[in-house]
């Protein structure tokens, strides 16, 4: 357990709230992806890369504007626990970070 973990519950509900199309946009592109024919696979599998970084960038611009707030040390174990709860709460984000 993280002395981050209330502070990081909070700023990853917020995301959630504030990116709720972004996330029903991934959902659907990766659903259009797993439906897509051979020829468009490529083209959707993309698509959904894209916004998974978009979301993966909003997600580290939050993470690295508190930590730039600490002392480097602090940082880091702040920056470590972000990464982490974003990789258990919303995994397709994780891999961006």
């Amino acid at each position: 357990m993280s002395r981050f973990d209330d502070l990081i519950d909070r700023q990853l509900a917020f995301f959630v709230e504030d990116n709720a199309d972004l996330i029903d946009a991934c959902e659907a592109a990766e659903r259009a992806y797993d439906r897509a024919g051979r020829e468009e696979a490529e083209e959707r599998y993309s698509e959904y890369l894209d916004l998974i970084e978009e979301g993966g960038e909003a997600l580290a611009e939050t993470r690295d504007t508190y930590a730039s707030t600490l002392d480097p040390d602090v940082a880091e174990e702040y920056e470590e626990s972000f990464d982490a709860a974003v990789r258990r709460r919303l995994p397709r984000f994780g891999v961006a970070l």
